[in-house]
């Protein structure tokens, strides 16, 4: 704590400047702390991120594969079924242990829209697993750089 002393004839007046000596401590603070945190939390740890690749998919019978064809119609292996059906048959199964796998396969030109539908649905009736399949002979992009 600062305190100004002046001679004793003095004492008696009024001292009208501030004191900036805990403001300056306090902000030296501030700065130590910045400059110590700041280079921690720009630096990331180096790695070569993996580029998209199709595995061999493991396909057991009690998976269920739902298609999606370029104008919405939609299969539960290989059997067409009405959309509003899907939601109920997808309850069904999501209470079986060990619970199925749902794979989705959406045509390469079919509406993203068809294919959330089939997303959101499973999503509501309490699916853990949802995946994709696509074609292994499409190459993945290179990654950014």
């Amino acid at each position: 704590m600062g305190m100004s002393v002046g001679p004793a004839d003095e004492e008696d007046a009024e001292n009208s400047s501030i004191n900036t000596t805990p403001l300056v401590d306090v902000m030296l603070v501030l700065l130590i702390i910045f400059l110590i945190t700041i280079p921690a939390a720009v630096k990331t740890v180096e790695l070569k991120l993996p580029t998209v690749s199709n595995e061999v998919t493991e396909t057991k019978p009690e998976n269920i594969v739902i298609a999606i064809a370029t104008d919405g119609r939609t299969y539960w292996n290989n059997t067409l079924i009405r959309f509003d059906g899907l939601l109920p048959r997808m309850r069904d199964v999501a209470v079986l242990v060990p619970q199925p796998e749902v794979h989705i396969r959406g045509d390469i030109n079919a509406r993203y829209e068809f294919i959330g539908r089939v997303v959101a649905t499973a999503q509501r009736a309490g699916i853990m697993k949802v995946g994709f399949i696509t074609d292994p002979e499409l190459r993945a992009l290179p990654p950014l750089e």
